[in-house]
């Protein structure tokens, strides 16, 4: 994976990429961002590199690129699509993708954490559903003026801005949504059965209810009166990751937080969350978010205070 300080396009992608395909961290995605999130111009990036962005994928964040004028086409999970006026791009974690532009291309680009994206698509199962795949599709004037909104809140200071960069976020990925329902409408992608939808709300309340008792996948099977094999698949199919993902996930978004916005010593920390062992806490922790929890909050804090000399 890239350095964590790696700018997102921040190579030469002019030439076509190697195998394998390049993993690329906007802003840091391994860590807890510096931000809410980030918003800029389509032109910002790909001006610097003849308007052709070439294949890559991040692993923990979320894109939406909406076109608003001039044109191109993009490689997403190898399709190639064209990019019209007012084209919505929803890329999801991991998803390979690419993009061509027409010189002088106008849009806007909004990267969200995946960790923000679940927490705010929590208790939503069917949005997360049909954001949880790459699409091209057709925004309406509602999602162009929040996107609008979005990135003139982002570009100030103002006072509740964080809150209001999350807020006018859940209200972008509710209009994305709906422009992934109306695909679904026309053919794709294919609407989860509704009994599936249910299992995966009762596993989501189960997960919160009970990630500091680190249950197993079996153990939420259990509770759910499924097969583990059957609550993977559900999983899988709705949301693209292993329950096993999942689990670890929310532990370690809940660890982020008392890194971030308390002085609880690492192994304190642990403990609160149900590890017994501080050593399994931060190679849990290593494993989800890429640094140990020392590392991780010397970095917010290194963030922090540039931006407060910014």
């Amino acid at each position: 994976m890239a350095d964590s300080r790696q700018d997102l396009y921040d190579s030469n992608m002019t030439a076509p990429p190697p195998p394998p395909i390049r993993n690329y961290s906007l802003y840091g995605e391994s860590e807890l961002l510096p931000d809410v999130m980030h918003c800029e111009t389509i032109a910002q990036r790909s001006v610097l590199h003849d308007w052709e962005l070439a294949p890559h994928r991040h692993d923990h964040l979320h894109q939406l690129v909406l076109l608003r004028s001039g044109g191109g086409s993009t490689w997403l999970e190898g399709r190639e699509l064209a990019l019209p006026p007012m084209s919505l791009v929803n890329v999801a974690p991991g998803d390979v993708h690419a993009f061509t532009f027409e010189p002088g291309t106008q849009g806007l680009v909004v990267t969200l954490a995946d960790t923000l994206r679940d927490e705010l698509l929590a208790r939503d199962p069917e949005p997360r559903r049909l954001l949880g795949s790459a699409w091209v599709g057709q925004a309406d004037g509602a999602a162009d003026a929040v996107m609008e909104q979005l990135a003139q809140e982002y570009a100030g200071r103002s006072t509740a801005r964080a809150l209001l960069l999350r807020g006018l976020a859940a209200t972008l990925l509710g209009h994305a949504a709906r422009v992934a329902e109306r695909l679904a409408e026309r053919g794709a992608p294919v609407r989860t059965r509704m009994a599936e939808s249910h299992l995966l709300q009762r596993f989501e309340a189960l997960l919160e209810a009970h990630f500091r008792d680190h249950w197993t996948v079996a153990d939420y099977a259990q509770a759910l009166a499924v097969t583990p094999t059957h609550l993977s698949r559900v999983v899988r199919s709705a949301l693209g990751v292993p329950a096993s993902r999942l689990i670890d996930a929310r532990v370690v978004r809940e660890a982020r937080r008392h890194l971030a916005y308390t002085h609880l010593a690492v192994a304190t920390i642990g403990y609160a969350l149900g590890f017994s062992d501080p050593a399994l806490f931060s190679r849990v922790f290593s494993r989800v978010a890429g640094c140990s929890p020392r590392a991780f909050r010397e970095r917010l804090g290194a963030s922090r205070s540039q931006a407060a000399g910014a």
